[in-house]
């Protein structure tokens, strides 16, 4: 799909790998909104890239209606949707105090997956009643953020890896599901990316992360995802799949 001209929403949108790919996509010429749950930052970068830019709690429906309507009223029939919205959620299911906490278990639960889907199937309910593009008839593409935790088996890391792992699960289903209609479905899984979460992680863990076993041996840009994005949307055989972008690292237990 050609990215110049068309509407897309980006959630997550006003910092790191969201933001880095809000800036691709509007330079490429796509009429983006960014949601974000702070309000502020979602209008400063806004303002920043120039582009629309508003308050989105992904967990609420009404909120997420809201700004599918606003984008499609300002910037014509939503064509991209790329879900970068989530939370960290460090938490071992047993520690010393007891059985994990169920209310932070849910809490990470609802954002990184239910927030996920509740953005994309509306979105994709949308582009089901697009015209079609191209030689292929394409109506539309949602790209998911996962993570390499799906895969990894790290103590401690229960909640999170549930809710990414279910992305990962959900990403063929959708794209089967939304064939007919010319809209398909992916899902980036990062490794080790300079975000707002990475930057809650101690150095020492940084230090064992970085250990040789991975090339190139540093931390990802959220460019670098951003340019995954792009080329993604622009093509169409992308369909179905999980794409590590990881540098190889296969993560230690802890």
């Amino acid at each position: 799909m050609e990215i110049h001209g068309v509407s897309a929403i980006v959630t997550g949108g006003a910092s790191g790998l969201g933001l880095a790919t809000a800036r691709r996509l509007a330079a490429a010429g796509a009429k983006v909104m960014i949601l974000d749950l702070d309000k502020d930052k979602a209008l400063n970068a806004a303002a920043e890239i120039g582009c629309l830019g508003k308050a989105c709690d992904v967990t609420q429906e009404e909120d997420v209606n809201a700004a599918i309507e606003e984008a499609e009223a300002e910037n014509g029939p939503l064509r991209i949707n790329v879900n970068c919205a989530g939370i960290p959620g460090g938490m071992r299911l047993v520690n010393k105090d007891g059985p994990v906490d169920m209310i932070r278990f849910a809490k990470v639960i609802s954002v990184n997956l239910l927030g996920t889907v509740s953005v994309m199937t509306k979105c994709a309910a949308r582009m089901t009643a697009n015209a079609p593009l191209g030689q292929d008839g394409e109506r539309g593409v949602i790209i998911n953020t996962g993570s390499i935790t799906a895969f990894e088996g790290q103590i401690g890391q229960g909640a999170y890896a549930a809710s990414k792992a279910a992305i990962a699960g959900l990403t063929l289903q959708a794209a089967r599901e939304f064939m007919p209609w010319g809209v398909r479905v992916m899902t980036i899984a990062p490794g080790l990316f300079r975000t707002p979460i990475a930057d809650s992680i101690p150095e020492e863990v940084i230090a064992g992360m970085l250990d040789g076993r991975m090339f190139p041996e540093r931390f990802g840009e959220p460019d670098e995802f951003a340019s995954l994005v792009a080329s993604i949307v622009e093509n169409s055989m992308l369909n179905g799949e999980i794409i590590r972008l990881d540098a190889g690292v296969r993560l230690q237990a802890r």
